[in-house]
């Protein structure tokens, strides 16, 4: 063989050997893998230290997402700067990430997407005045994309039912996990909005399964609450030294879960396995509306809404207006003027139970009312009149008993992944030593 033909056949060889290497590096799962787009609501700073635990983790996690939107949306004296505090710590433990992931978004670049979200809770009618986060929502939900926005609730859905009443198309462009219960109490309103007004929304309502992330009377010793801060955090970096902040290290994290939802499985597919659950599709909320005092013998689905309204004068004051309380269970709700003489209040019990009500106002015909209701699982219960009516989209925790954790409906699709998580976060934590 002539050498120039030799040198020439050898050259197309090689072109055709790295060509082939480029086509499969360039189409490993590794390449191909689009990052999540995600916007986080949270309540950190709020009632409950728990959201700064999960902060933490979403921050070391942060490489593996297009987090694009921070929003504090607390209860209490949580606000912006509590997601800025934590952001500093990140920055501090940046370096030590880096060598392990190129992928972690610059510090200044998070800032910029922090948000101030809605303060007080919604009124009765579900919404009130557009706050930054709310704004930031639309903003980010309108952005060109071929990814939906996923909107992880980790407290009050105010500033997504502000969102959605102010610009409703974006029903199409969101897919929304929101950690129920107990902020199902407090947002009360705007899931009452949202569910009447906006069945259509793609929505996760996890009432209890992501307590199956916290639950852990089956774990292994190493992982258990309590000694997962000693085993594995422990003198590892900036964030490691301030997760001792928060209920003395002892894991809780109860959003978590939303963001382990987007982190593992197929999110698209709520009834198929993640280490944030799986859920089954409900057609209807449950709603339980009384105008009267109720008893013992009124039972209504834990997670359920529970309405009130009460007669009383036609006052000359806005409709919206609060002008009288309900104690249950030792916290305090705001009832609501209706217009027209008419009153009215919502509560939803976050587990099942018995509770006792009394109700306070300086206005006579709403002063002392007293009564009783009981709350059973599984949620969303028997069918009833008066139920919201869901889309084809909106999905929560399995009723199946097997799927129950103590009285936690569902939370068993969490906790059975619980080790295989803790554990491969804890690799996270290694990088900090």
């Amino acid at each position: 063989m002539p050498i120039e033909h030799f040198k020439k056949t050898t050259t197309v060889f090689l072109s055709g050997i790295l060509a082939m290497m480029a086509l499969i590096q360039c189409s490993s799962p590794e390449q191909e893998k689009t990052k999540p787009r995600i916007l986080i609501s949270t309540d950190i700073g709020g009632t409950d230290p728990d959201d700064f635990q999960s902060m933490i983790h979403l921050l070391m996690y942060a490489d593996l997402f297009q987090i694009e939107g921070l929003v504090a949306s607390p209860y209490g004296k949580g606000r912006k700067k509590d997601l800025l505090d934590m952001i500093d710590l990140y920055e501090k433990d940046l370096s030590q990430l880096k060598k392990h992931s190129s992928g972690f978004p610059a510090p200044q670049s998070l800032r910029d997407i922090c948000k101030q979200g809605a303060i007080p809770g919604a009124p009765f009618k579900g919404y009130d005045t557009a706050s930054e986060g709310s704004d930031w929502i639309i903003k980010c939900a309108k952005k060109p994309s071929d990814q939906p926005l996923w909107v992880l609730v980790w407290g009050g859905l105010e500033d997504l039912a502000q969102a959605l009443h102010d610009a409703p198309e974006i029903k199409d462009k969101i897919k929304a996990y929101w950690i129920g219960g107990p902020n199902k109490k407090w947002s009360v309103n705007a899931y009452a909005y949202i569910a009447e007004n906006h069945p259509g929304l793609w929505m996760i309502e996890a009432n209890a399964t992501y307590r199956g992330w916290f639950m852990d009377a089956e774990s292994p010793e190493n992982i258990n609450n309590e000694a997962y801060y000693d085993n594995y955090i422990q003198g590892r970096g900036a964030m490691g030294k301030a997760f001792k902040n928060y209920y003395e290290g002892i894991l809780k994290m109860g959003d978590t879960p939303s963001l382990a939802y987007v982190m593992n499985g197929d999110p698209d597919d709520p009834l198929s396995e993640s280490w944030g659950g799986n859920f089954t599709p409900i057609n209807r909320s449950s709603r339980a509306l009384f105008d009267r005092n109720t008893t013992t013998a009124d039972t209504v689905a834990a997670y359920a809404i529970l309405e009130w309204r009460f007669k009383g004068p036609e006052l000359d004051i806005p409709q919206d207006s609060a002008c009288f309380t309900m104690e249950i269970s030792n916290q305090i709700w705001p009832g609501y003027y209706l217009g027209n003489g008419n009153y009215g209040i919502r509560y939803s019990s976050k587990k099942p139970e018995t509770c006792t009500y009394t109700t306070s106002s300086t206005i006579p015909e709403l002063d002392g009312h007293t009564g009783q209701f009981v709350s059973i699982t599984p949620w969303p219960g028997q069918p009833a009149p008066d139920d919201y009516q869901l889309g084809a989209n909106w999905y929560s925790d399995r009723p199946e008993p097997e799927f129950f954790f103590g009285e936690q409906q569902g939370a068993r699709t969490v906790s059975k992944y619980r080790e295989q998580f803790l554990l491969g976060w804890a690799k996270r934590w290694a990088w900090l030593k």
